[in-house]
């Protein structure tokens, strides 16, 4: 069960005279209006991250941009309604009103119509196919970056949730540390140890005050990491479900290869490409075929602007078709179609790059999880072994069985016992989170 981690007293208390103290140089930046402290799951922290991440919502733009882009391509294959008003005035001859210039059909000469054009053409439907895979692209791109944000929202998360567990157990080594030098001191004041010992609990209690401001120092700089990602300014008023240690089970191997060959954006992202560079070769060689213009009219086309004169109506309708046969354009098309042929050549192998390195990446992402979570279970029972280990060694000093260098030594074994189960973890989610890339599946 998801609980919220909780700080003893003295923790909180330190905890929070480091926060005010290092604080200052932040407030520059910060929202100086106090805020809410926000109960924050890792699925909170995705769904802000996605609102705030520059790079993620360039994808998405840029998605849909492409998007649009195929609207228009496929537009372009529809036939477009215009109307035009013009009128041509021109120099008459002064006989029977006719006209000094050839192309113009009298003095005074008025048009208002209504224009339906149509083009059919190889290019223009390549064109629109050659749009839509571009689209298919982008979107693939697109949920290449929100995987990709996903692996940084979950390592900086569970980086932020394993400072805050490590503050926890630098805050109880000071406290034995501590306890220890007093247990010494008592100890020299019976004439049971030499002062020496208390010399070494005084050097062993010292390193571990370093280590707690360290601790404190490390849990403040990762909340802010956290709060770049979430924000589009610096508030780290927020508390972290603690879900570290929950237990997930890592899912076949068989199960992963079949969710990255089906899911995999990088994959679907090149190939769509190819298909895009092929229809891009197909436009190229479309400039060896004819295309034909259709053109309809509807309106006027008189000598007086009106719908009828002398009784003769001015409206009526004109049809033009026109087919345009490519001849001669010095080798331009052949340099097209073979400039697109190479481009083709070159994502062939670009996809074919993108598959073995999907292949090499399975089995690499696969080992590393597999190893991280075997590692967990031996570092979570080296933690709590060399937590019984410093109970016991030092009730045996207190006995008089055992020297102060066993004590300290396990201390130190004990306080980088717990660190390590702790770094383990967030290596084990986060190899976690780098399979999710392949499957898009969060595990």
């Amino acid at each position: 069960m998801m609980s919220l981690r909780r700080y003893s007293i003295k923790s909180c208390v330190i905890f929070s005279i480091a926060m005010s103290a290092i604080r200052p140089s932040v407030a520059q930046v910060s929202n100086p209006i106090p805020t809410a402290t926000i109960r924050l799951t890792l699925q909170n922290a995705l769904e802000r991250a996605r609102k705030s991440s520059v790079a993620y919502l360039g994808a998405v733009m840029d998605a849909q941009i492409a998007r649009e882009d195929k609207k228009q391509a496929v537009a372009a294959l529809l036939p477009t309604v215009n109307y035009n008003n013009s009128a041509v005035y021109t120099d008459g001859t002064g006989v029977n009103n006719a006209v000094r210039f050839i192309a113009n059909n009298a003095v005074h000469e008025y048009m208002s119509q209504g224009n339906v054009h149509e083009v059919l053409d190889v290019a223009g439907v390549a064109d629109a196919r050659r749009a839509s895979a571009v689209a298919a692209a982008a979107r693939a791109r697109a949920q290449i970056a929100s995987r990709g944000l996903v692996v940084t929202v979950v390592q900086s998360y569970y980086a932020a949730e394993a400072a805050q567990l490590k503050l926890v157990a630098a805050q109880k080594a000071a406290d034995d540390g501590a306890s220890f030098l007093k247990l010494t001191e008592d100890l020299e004041h019976g004439g049971e140890v030499a002062h020496s010992d208390v010399i070494k609990a005084q050097l062993q209690a010292n390193d571990r005050q370093r280590q707690l401001q360290e601790a404190m120092l490390n849990v403040l700089n990762t909340r802010l990491d956290l709060s770049v990602l979430l924000s589009m300014n610096i508030n780290d008023s927020f508390e972290l479900v603690d879900d570290l240690h929950e237990n997930r089970v890592l899912p076949d191997v068989t199960d992963i290869q079949v969710g990255a060959a089906r899911e995999n954006p990088d994959i679907q992202a090149a190939l769509q490409e190819l298909r895009a560079a092929g229809l891009d070769v197909t436009m190229a060689r479309s400039g060896y075929l004819p295309s034909l213009d259709f053109d309809y009219f509807y309106g006027i086309d008189a000598a007086h602007f009106a719908a009828r004169t002398d009784g003769i109506p001015n409206l009526g309708t004109s049809i033009v078709a026109t087919m345009n046969i490519p001849i001669w354009n010095w080798g331009a098309t052949q340099s097209k179609v073979k400039q697109a042929e190479l481009r083709r050549n070159q994502t062939r192998r670009e996809l074919s790059l993108a598959q073995r390195k999907l292949l090499a990446e399975l089995q690499s992402l696969y080992a590393e999880a597999r190893a991280a979570s075997n590692e967990l279970a031996n570092l979570k029972q080296s933690a709590a072994l060399s937590a019984e280990s410093l109970r016991l060694i030092t009730l045996r000093y207190k006995n008089g069985e055992s020297t102060v260098l066993e004590v300290v030594e396990a201390q130190n074994t004990a306080t980088l016992s717990d660190a390590a189960y702790q770094d383990g973890a967030v290596r084990y989610r986060v190899a976690l989170a780098n399979l999710q890339t392949l499957t898009g599946v969060i595990l």
